[in-house]
């Protein structure tokens, strides 16, 4: 093969090389292509997505509330994921755990006693009433609803019964109010869980007279307890008294001349055992002696 032919072949052998990575470059390049459209797809779904949210999560202890177009509907979500109507549909959360709320009474006893009061109501919203809730109360359902019917409801009650008779019959009250509450409350969807009565106070003069009605019954009491005890101490007195003199009557009618004579001879007989053989030593002249035999007879 001459020089010539050999170059002719190269610059063919060249020729093909070269248009074999054009054609590869093409391919890559629209392999490219699409991919870059399905990246760019991917970020305008996501970005949709973001833009319109079409999921929300409703929480533990919340239901969701579904406005269309900010109508409230009849449909309550529960717990968990759901799927919205992005443009079209709002979901408002409402809390539908146990809450508390503690307010302040102000009312008037039947004795006409003013009585302050602090009152602790624990409660929860309705979970399937959720939606009636917000559409008819709000979201500010505590201020507008609970605290005016507790004071109404304590009111009502505490106008049953006397200053005295709210302190000494807490309990009973409490659940007179409670029930009531309970009724006036369910109307609204509000369920009561618990109620108590943290503090019953009065006017400063009406605790000064309770404190010294107080004092003097116990004072009265003091009193009587101590009449009870010296009647008692005189009873025992009198007591012990029948029963000396009865002792002393039975001892005088049992003494008889025979027992007379038993308890002389008794005692010559210690005399006897006592005496250590020496006659007294005396000035008389008379010698006394014993005459046991006048004990014998």
């Amino acid at each position: 093969m001459t020089p010539e032919e050999r170059r002719q072949g190269d610059l063919k052998g060249r020729g093909e090389v070269v248009d074999t990575g054009g054609e590869k470059l093409a391919t890559l390049a629209t392999k490219g292509k699409k991919l870059g459209k399905i990246v760019g797809g991917i970020m305008v779904l996501l970005t949709v997505a973001l833009l319109f949210n079409p999921f929300v999560i409703i929480g533990a202890g919340e239901r969701g509330v579904v406005l269309n177009f900010g109508a409230v509907q009849e449909t309550v979500l529960d717990e968990g994921l759901h799927l919205r109507v992005p443009i079209m549909q709002k979901i408002v959360r409402m809390d539908v755990k146990v809450q508390k709320a503690q307010t302040g009474a102000e009312s008037v006893s039947r004795d006409l006693q003013e009585a302050h009061s602090t009152i602790a109501v624990n409660y929860h919203v309705s979970p399937s009433k959720a939606n009636w809730v917000y559409q008819n109360l709000g979201k500010d359902y505590k201020e507008r609803i609970i605290d005016p019917t507790v004071q109404e409801v304590v009111k009502a009650i505490t106008a049953r019964y006397t200053a005295v008779e709210l302190i000494t019959q807490r309990e009973k009250v409490r659940h007179e109010i409670k029930s009531l509450l309970k009724e006036r409350l369910i109307a609204y969807n509000i369920i009561i869980d618990d109620f108590s009565i943290v503090n019953f106070s009065f006017s400063k003069q009406f605790t000064q007279a309770i404190e010294a009605k107080q004092a003097a019954e116990q004072l009265a009491l003091k009193a009587q307890r101590d009449l009870e005890r010296v009647k008692i101490e005189a009873e025992q007195k009198i007591t012990q008294a029948r029963a000396e003199a009865e002792a002393l009557k039975l001892q005088k009618e049992n003494v008889t001349p025979e027992l007379v004579k038993l308890r002389q001879i008794e005692a010559a007989l210690k005399a006897i055992e006592k005496w250590n053989g020496q006659l007294p030593r005396v000035t008389a002249s008379a010698v006394p002696f014993i005459d046991v035999k006048s004990y014998e007879q």
